[in-house]
C-alpha cells in the first residue's frame, strides 16, 4: 500500500535533486530551467498527494495553476533563451553578465 509518506519522500527527493542541480550546474541556462520546472512538479506531488489523502480536490486545482504558470515560465524562458543565443552566440551563464540591448 502507497502511503502519504511515499509520495512526500519522492517529492522531497525530486525537490533535492533540483536544488542539487541549481546550485552545481551554474553555466548552462537549459538545465537551469529543467532544474526550476523539476522543483515545480515535486511540489505540484505534494499537493496532489495532500489533497489526495485529505479527500480536498483544492491542492489539485492549484496544481492546474501551477502548471499553467510553469508552461507559460517555460515558453517565456526558453524564448529569451533562443534571444540570448542569437546575439552572444552561447549559453553558458558566466558570460551572459551584460544587459547591454
Amino acid at each position: 500500500m502507497i502511503t502519504l509518506a511515499h509520495y512526500l519522500t519522492l517529492g522531497a527527493i525530486l525537490f533535492s535533486l533540483s536544488v542539487a542541480g541549481i546550485v552545481i550546474n551554474r553555466k548552462n541556462v537549459i538545465v537551469l530551467l529543467m532544474c526550476i520546472e523539476l522543483m515545480l512538479l515535486a511540489v505540484n506531488i505534494n499537493f496532489v498527494a495532500f489533497s489526495r489523502f485529505l479527500g480536498d480536490v483544492h491542492g489539485q486545482v492549484f496544481v492546474f495553476f501551477i502548471l499553467t504558470v510553469a508552461a507559460a515560465e517555460a515558453a517565456i524562458g526558453l524564448a529569451i533563451l533562443v534571444t540570448l543565443f542569437r546575439n552572444k552566440r552561447t549559453i553558458n551563464v558566466a558570460e551572459l553578465d551584460s544587459m547591454k540591448g
